[in-house]
Protein backbone atom coordinates (compact mmCIF):
# COMPACT_ATOMS: atom_id res chain seq x y z
CA UNK A 1 0.00 0.00 0.00
CA UNK A 2 1.53 3.29 -1.14
CA UNK A 3 -0.39 5.54 1.26
CA UNK A 4 -2.13 5.33 4.62
CA UNK A 5 -3.98 8.60 4.06
CA UNK A 6 -7.66 7.87 3.57
CA UNK A 7 -8.21 11.02 1.51
CA UNK A 8 -5.75 9.63 -1.06
CA UNK A 9 -7.40 6.19 -1.17
CA UNK A 10 -10.50 4.81 -2.87
CA UNK A 11 -13.26 3.29 -0.78
CA UNK A 12 -12.45 -0.29 -1.92
CA UNK A 13 -8.81 0.29 -0.89
CA UNK A 14 -9.90 1.55 2.53
CA UNK A 15 -12.23 -1.39 3.02
CA UNK A 16 -9.48 -3.81 1.97
CA UNK A 17 -6.99 -2.16 4.35
CA UNK A 18 -9.39 -2.52 7.28
CA UNK A 19 -10.07 -6.16 6.38
CA UNK A 20 -6.32 -6.69 6.23
CA UNK A 21 -5.79 -5.54 9.81
CA UNK A 22 -5.54 -1.77 9.66
CA UNK A 23 -8.33 -1.33 12.19
CA UNK A 24 -6.98 1.83 13.85
CA UNK A 25 -7.62 5.29 12.43
CA UNK A 26 -5.88 8.50 13.52
CA UNK A 27 -7.56 11.91 13.20
CA UNK A 28 -5.82 15.22 13.92
CA UNK A 29 -7.84 18.27 14.91
CA UNK A 30 -6.15 21.53 13.94
CA UNK A 31 -7.19 25.16 13.53
CA UNK A 32 -7.13 28.18 11.25
CA UNK A 33 -5.79 30.99 13.39
CA UNK A 34 -3.15 33.66 13.74
CA UNK A 35 0.35 32.46 14.59
CA UNK A 36 2.17 35.72 15.07
CA UNK A 37 3.56 37.80 12.21
CA UNK A 38 5.72 34.98 10.84
CA UNK A 39 3.71 31.72 10.66
CA UNK A 40 0.71 30.88 8.43
CA UNK A 41 -2.77 30.47 9.86
CA UNK A 42 -2.72 26.76 8.91
CA UNK A 43 0.16 26.04 11.30
CA UNK A 44 -1.73 23.88 13.80
CA UNK A 45 -3.52 21.98 11.04
CA UNK A 46 -0.28 21.32 9.14
CA UNK A 47 1.54 20.18 12.28
CA UNK A 48 -1.41 18.02 13.32
CA UNK A 49 -1.53 16.43 9.88
CA UNK A 50 2.18 15.57 10.02
CA UNK A 51 1.88 14.22 13.55
CA UNK A 52 -1.15 12.09 12.71
CA UNK A 53 0.62 10.51 9.75
CA UNK A 54 3.71 9.72 11.80
CA UNK A 55 1.66 8.34 14.67
CA UNK A 56 -0.36 6.18 12.29
CA UNK A 57 2.79 4.79 10.68
CA UNK A 58 4.40 4.10 14.05
CA UNK A 59 1.27 2.31 15.30
CA UNK A 60 1.58 0.06 12.26
CA UNK A 61 -2.04 -1.09 12.06
CA UNK A 62 -3.47 2.34 11.27
CA UNK A 63 -4.83 4.59 8.57
CA UNK A 64 -4.94 8.37 8.76
CA UNK A 65 -8.27 10.15 8.29
CA UNK A 66 -8.49 13.66 6.85
CA UNK A 67 -7.31 16.26 9.36
CA UNK A 68 -10.05 18.54 10.68
CA UNK A 69 -8.84 22.06 9.74
CA UNK A 70 -10.92 24.22 12.08
CA UNK A 71 -10.99 24.41 15.85
CA UNK A 72 -11.92 26.48 18.89
CA UNK A 73 -9.91 29.66 18.38
CA UNK A 74 -12.08 32.44 19.76
CA UNK A 75 -9.19 33.67 21.91
CA UNK A 76 -7.28 34.53 18.69
CA UNK A 77 -10.07 36.45 16.93
CA UNK A 78 -8.81 39.87 18.06
CA UNK A 79 -5.81 39.53 15.75
CA UNK A 80 -7.89 38.80 12.64
CA UNK A 81 -7.14 36.10 10.11
CA UNK A 82 -8.79 33.50 12.33
CA UNK A 83 -11.81 31.22 11.74
CA UNK A 84 -13.20 29.72 14.94
CA UNK A 85 -15.74 27.07 15.88
CA UNK A 86 -17.73 27.07 19.09
CA UNK A 87 -16.86 24.11 21.36
CA UNK A 88 -20.31 22.60 20.83
CA UNK A 89 -19.84 22.84 17.07
CA UNK A 90 -16.50 21.06 17.22
CA UNK A 91 -17.99 18.36 19.43
CA UNK A 92 -20.74 17.79 16.85
CA UNK A 93 -18.14 17.56 14.08
CA UNK A 94 -16.19 15.06 16.16
CA UNK A 95 -19.33 13.08 16.97
CA UNK A 96 -20.18 12.73 13.30
CA UNK A 97 -16.57 11.90 12.44
CA UNK A 98 -16.43 9.18 15.10
CA UNK A 99 -19.81 7.82 14.03
CA UNK A 100 -18.69 7.60 10.41
CA UNK A 101 -15.39 5.91 11.23
CA UNK A 102 -17.06 3.44 13.57
CA UNK A 103 -19.48 2.50 10.79
CA UNK A 104 -16.50 1.99 8.50
CA UNK A 105 -15.41 -0.81 10.80
CA UNK A 106 -12.49 0.70 12.70
CA UNK A 107 -11.89 -0.90 16.10
CA UNK A 108 -9.83 1.98 17.48
CA UNK A 109 -10.29 5.69 16.76
CA UNK A 110 -7.48 8.00 17.88
CA UNK A 111 -8.12 11.75 18.18
CA UNK A 112 -5.08 14.05 18.27
CA UNK A 113 -5.71 17.76 18.93
CA UNK A 114 -2.82 19.95 17.77
CA UNK A 115 -4.29 23.27 18.93
CA UNK A 116 -4.66 24.17 22.59
CA UNK A 117 -8.24 25.41 22.36
CA UNK A 118 -9.40 22.03 21.05
CA UNK A 119 -8.27 19.88 23.96
CA UNK A 120 -11.38 20.27 26.20
CA UNK A 121 -13.84 19.63 23.35
CA UNK A 122 -11.87 16.58 22.18
CA UNK A 123 -11.81 15.15 25.71
CA UNK A 124 -15.59 15.60 25.99
CA UNK A 125 -16.18 14.08 22.56
CA UNK A 126 -14.16 11.01 23.54
CA UNK A 127 -16.07 10.60 26.79
CA UNK A 128 -19.44 10.94 25.04
CA UNK A 129 -18.52 8.51 22.25
CA UNK A 130 -17.46 5.62 24.45
CA UNK A 131 -20.92 4.59 25.70
CA UNK A 132 -22.25 4.83 22.13
CA UNK A 133 -19.61 2.44 20.85
CA UNK A 134 -18.62 0.03 23.65
CA UNK A 135 -16.94 -2.23 21.11
CA UNK A 136 -14.73 0.56 19.74
CA UNK A 137 -11.73 2.01 21.57
CA UNK A 138 -12.11 5.78 21.24
CA UNK A 139 -8.92 7.31 22.61
CA UNK A 140 -6.72 10.38 22.29
CA UNK A 141 -4.28 12.65 24.05
CA UNK A 142 -6.04 15.54 25.75
CA UNK A 143 -3.54 16.85 28.30
CA UNK A 144 -2.78 20.33 26.95
CA UNK A 145 -0.10 21.21 29.51
CA UNK A 146 1.47 17.79 29.03
CA UNK A 147 1.60 18.33 25.26
CA UNK A 148 3.12 21.82 25.54
CA UNK A 149 5.42 20.75 28.35
CA UNK A 150 6.82 17.86 26.34
CA UNK A 151 7.66 20.15 23.43
CA UNK A 152 9.23 22.72 25.74
CA UNK A 153 11.42 20.04 27.30
CA UNK A 154 12.50 18.88 23.84
CA UNK A 155 13.64 22.44 23.12
CA UNK A 156 15.66 22.65 26.33
CA UNK A 157 17.72 19.67 25.14
CA UNK A 158 19.08 22.05 22.47
CA UNK A 159 19.80 24.82 24.96
CA UNK A 160 16.58 26.72 24.24
CA UNK A 161 14.81 28.05 27.33
CA UNK A 162 11.23 26.97 27.99
CA UNK A 163 10.19 30.62 27.73
CA UNK A 164 11.69 30.96 24.24
CA UNK A 165 10.39 27.54 23.19
CA UNK A 166 6.97 28.96 23.90
CA UNK A 167 3.49 27.52 23.52
CA UNK A 168 2.39 29.38 20.38
CA UNK A 169 4.58 30.41 17.43
CA UNK A 170 7.72 30.22 19.56
CA UNK A 171 10.95 28.38 18.80
CA UNK A 172 9.60 24.84 18.65
CA UNK A 173 6.48 25.49 16.55
CA UNK A 174 8.51 27.68 14.21
CA UNK A 175 11.19 24.99 13.90
CA UNK A 176 8.55 22.39 13.04
CA UNK A 177 7.06 24.64 10.36
CA UNK A 178 10.53 25.28 8.94
CA UNK A 179 10.83 21.50 8.58
CA UNK A 180 7.38 21.11 7.03
CA UNK A 181 6.67 24.30 5.08
CA UNK A 182 9.78 26.49 4.92
CA UNK A 183 8.34 28.58 2.11
CA UNK A 184 5.48 29.70 4.34
CA UNK A 185 7.63 30.93 7.24
CA UNK A 186 8.37 34.68 7.15
CA UNK A 187 11.84 34.55 8.72
CA UNK A 188 12.26 38.31 8.30
CA UNK A 189 9.37 38.88 10.71
CA UNK A 190 10.68 36.88 13.67
CA UNK A 191 9.86 38.71 16.90
CA UNK A 192 9.66 37.60 20.50
CA UNK A 193 6.30 37.68 22.23
CA UNK A 194 5.29 36.79 25.77
CA UNK A 195 8.29 35.23 27.54
CA UNK A 196 6.85 34.33 30.91
CA UNK A 197 5.60 30.99 32.23
CA UNK A 198 2.71 29.23 30.51
CA UNK A 199 0.80 27.21 33.06
CA UNK A 200 -2.79 26.81 34.19
CA UNK A 201 -3.04 30.47 35.22
CA UNK A 202 -1.83 31.77 31.86
CA UNK A 203 -4.01 29.34 29.90
CA UNK A 204 -7.03 30.57 31.89
CA UNK A 205 -6.16 34.19 31.08
CA UNK A 206 -5.81 33.41 27.38
CA UNK A 207 -9.06 31.47 27.12
CA UNK A 208 -11.09 33.98 29.15
CA UNK A 209 -9.54 37.29 28.02
CA UNK A 210 -7.98 36.43 24.67
CA UNK A 211 -4.38 36.21 23.50
CA UNK A 212 -3.80 40.00 23.55
CA UNK A 213 -4.05 39.84 27.34
CA UNK A 214 -0.63 38.18 27.34
CA UNK A 215 0.97 38.99 24.00
CA UNK A 216 0.63 42.05 21.73
CA UNK A 217 1.93 40.23 18.64
CA UNK A 218 0.23 36.85 19.10
CA UNK A 219 3.44 34.97 19.96
CA UNK A 220 4.12 32.98 23.11
CA UNK A 221 7.88 32.46 23.03
CA UNK A 222 10.66 33.59 20.70
CA UNK A 223 11.12 32.16 17.19
CA UNK A 224 14.69 33.45 16.90
CA UNK A 225 17.14 30.64 16.26
CA UNK A 226 14.47 28.19 15.07
CA UNK A 227 15.75 25.56 12.65
CA UNK A 228 14.30 22.93 10.33
CA UNK A 229 16.73 20.32 11.69
CA UNK A 230 15.41 20.77 15.22
CA UNK A 231 11.84 20.83 13.90
CA UNK A 232 12.32 17.35 12.45
CA UNK A 233 13.63 16.12 15.81
CA UNK A 234 10.68 17.67 17.64
CA UNK A 235 8.20 15.98 15.29
CA UNK A 236 9.76 12.56 15.79
CA UNK A 237 10.02 12.93 19.54
CA UNK A 238 6.42 14.15 19.82
CA UNK A 239 5.11 11.35 17.61
CA UNK A 240 6.94 8.74 19.72
CA UNK A 241 5.58 10.34 22.88
CA UNK A 242 2.01 10.30 21.58
CA UNK A 243 2.28 6.67 20.48
CA UNK A 244 3.37 5.77 24.00
CA UNK A 245 0.55 7.73 25.58
CA UNK A 246 -2.04 6.27 23.22
CA UNK A 247 -0.88 2.78 24.11
CA UNK A 248 -1.61 3.51 27.77
CA UNK A 249 -4.96 5.24 27.16
CA UNK A 250 -7.84 3.55 29.02
CA UNK A 251 -11.10 2.60 27.36
CA UNK A 252 -13.00 4.70 29.89
CA UNK A 253 -12.79 8.38 30.77
CA UNK A 254 -9.94 9.67 32.91
CA UNK A 255 -9.82 13.18 34.33
CA UNK A 256 -7.41 15.45 32.51
CA UNK A 257 -6.27 12.83 30.01
CA UNK A 258 -8.05 10.41 27.74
Amino acid sequence: MNTIRMDEMTWPDIRQAIAGGRTTVVVAIGSSEQHGPHLPTMTDTRIGDALAERVARKLGDALQARTIPLGCSEHHLAFGGTVSLQPDTLKLVLRDTIDSLARDGFARIVLLPSHGGNFPAVAQAIAEARPRYPGVAVVGYTDLLGFAGFLAKASTEFGVSEEAAGAHAGENETSIMLALEPGLVAVDRFAAGYLGPTGEREVKIILEQGMPALTPNGVLGDPAGASAARGEVYLEKLADFLVGEIGQAPATSQAGRS
